[in-house]
Formats: structure tokens, sequence, C-alpha cells
């Protein structure tokens, strides 16, 4: 299992390339550089739900961090993503040219020098244990499985004026084509899933969005689309994909029978159905999601 899904925390990078917001990676960019110019000392990255490694690599490549010295803290829930996030970054680094250090983790080119701190924790808890001096807060796809009554605290680790950066926010929305008579009645067990979970809300976009931009000590900046999209290309799916829908489809085969036990007959003809597809190539995939950007007051 965990080897399973930290297959499918690799095969999602380039469905996340595809669907992060640019215009918000162009202005996060920009306000990093800015920060980064006023601040003494390096520029401290907190990401939680840091999974493997995958959104230092690709901050890295998308040249959002700036130059000089950088503190990157990678916070994780599961234990074997802490322990798999260095074996992953060394491997990225040594396709693209970066020296690496060990004890700690040194990511090092011309321009940087990342170090890099691994800690398991549970988001909140670790939240209310930081110090309150991080430039950059980072929870990618985790504001759909996290309270979001406790917002205020998730951003207690930023220092004055910091910045965080919720992309890959869930907000409702399930779509697979071709159409099949089971899609709407799937769906809403899914979904209905999510809801029943603590902290999980399948419409959680829009909870975020409104939290945010109500926030007291926080400025919402701005929020857009980021919808995942997968779909074959000249009969075959890009790089590791039909593993990331054949995950997708898994989820969804458990999460649908926790709610409904062998009361939906349709769920087995309707898996069997989308797996062939996947092998096929023919299967498309969209889900509805959010991107937020902002800052703490100063």
């Amino acid at each position: 299992m965990t080897e399973s899904f930290q297959r499918y925390l690799r095969a999602k990078r380039t469905v996340d390339d595809r669907a992060l917001d640019r215009r918000l990676i162009d202005m996060l960019r920009e306000q990093l550089a800015a920060r980064a110019a006023d601040t003494d000392g390096p520029l401290r990255v907190l990401e939680i739900g840091a999974g493997i490694g995958t959104m230092l690599a690709r901050l890295l490549e998308w040249d959002v961090l700036p130059a000089g010295e950088l503190r990157y803290t990678a916070v994780d829930i599961r234990s074997e993503n802490v322990a798999r996030l260095p074996d992953y970054l060394r491997d990225w680094a040594a396709q693209g040219g970066l020296s690496v250090g060990d004890s700690p983790l040194v990511l090092e080119s011309e321009t940087r020098r990342i170090r890099v701190e691994t800690v398991q924790a549970e988001a909140v808890a670790y939240a209310e244990s930081a110090d309150g001096e991080s430039d950059l807060l980072i929870g990618a796809a985790l504001l759909d499985i996290l309270d979001r009554e406790q917002l205020a605290t998730l951003l207690e680790p930023l220092a004055p004026g910091g910045l965080y950066y919720f992309p890959i926010t869930f907000d409702g929305a399930t779509r697979f084509q071709p159409a099949h008579p089971a899609d709407r009645a799937v769906e809403r067990h899914y979904h209905d899933h999510m809801d029943a979970k603590r902290g999980g809300d399948s419409r959680a976009g829009g909870d975020v969005l409104a939290r945010l931009h109500g926030l007291d000590g926080a400025t919402l900046a701005a929020v857009a689309g980021s919808d995942w999209v997968v779909r074959p290309v000249d009969g075959s799916y890009p790089a590791d994909e039909a593993y990331f829908l054949r995950h997708i489809l898994d989820t969804i085969e458990d999460a649908v029978g926790e709610m409904t036990g062998s009361g939906f007959e349709e769920l087995d003809t309707w898996l069997s159905s989308r797996r062939e597809q996947v092998a096929a190539a023919e299967l498309l995939y969209h889900t509805h999601q959010l991107d937020f950007l902002g800052s703490v007051d100063s």
C-alpha cells in the first residue's frame, strides 16, 4: 500500500503541473522575491502535507523560489512519506544537475542553497507548536481533508506579512467520460464519503473561499481554478497518468463500498467499464478544484 500510494503521488505530478493556476504561481514568485529582498537571513518555507517532495521540486523547476539561502521544512503525517522524501529529492536533483548534501539534506545550484528538514506530524498540531517565523506556508490538496475551523491556527507559523499558498483544494465535482448510467449515483456516494470523514468536505473549496475572505488578520490576494483534467493524447495517457486513474478508481471503489456495502449493485459494473476504458486509453477524468494565495497581516 505504501509503494502504491507513493507511486500515485509521483504519477499525479504531471496532473498537478497542468492544473495549477500559473497566474497565482507568477504572483507567488514576485511576492517571494520582494519578501526575500526585505528579509535578513534565509527565507523560511513550511510545507504541510508535503508528501514525497514533488512541490519543492516543482517550485525549483519553475524558478518560483528566490535566489540565495532557504530553509524548507516538509511536514507530513505519514512516516513513510517523510522517509521517502529525501530519496525522491536526491533522485530529482541528480537528474536536474543540482548538488546534494546530507545530514541535513541540502540542495544546491549556482544561485540557491536549500536546506531541507523533514518532520512527521499532524498539520494543526505542528502549526500550534511552530515558532511563527515562516515566510511562506504551503498546503497542497490539504484543506479539503482538514477541519477548516482550524484555518486560523494553520496560519500561525507565518511571520507578520508571511504568505500562504493553498492549491488543489477540491470543490465538488467528479466527472468521467464517456457517460455511464451509474455516474450520478457513484459521484453522490463518493462525495458523501468525503463529507462523512472528520474534516472532509466535498465542497471544501467554496467554504475555504468564504473563510479566507472573511478571516481576521489575513488577506486573500487571489483565487483561481486548478481543475484536474486527464485524457489520452495520441492514443495513450501522458507519463504515468494511467496509474493515476487506476488509483482514483480504487479510491472510489473503497469509498463507495464503505457507504453502500452490498446495496449498490451497479458499482461493480461501473468499475469494470471504467477500468476497461483506462486500459484502452478511452477514459476522460475531470475534477473541479481551487488555488488560494494570500498573506497574514504585518
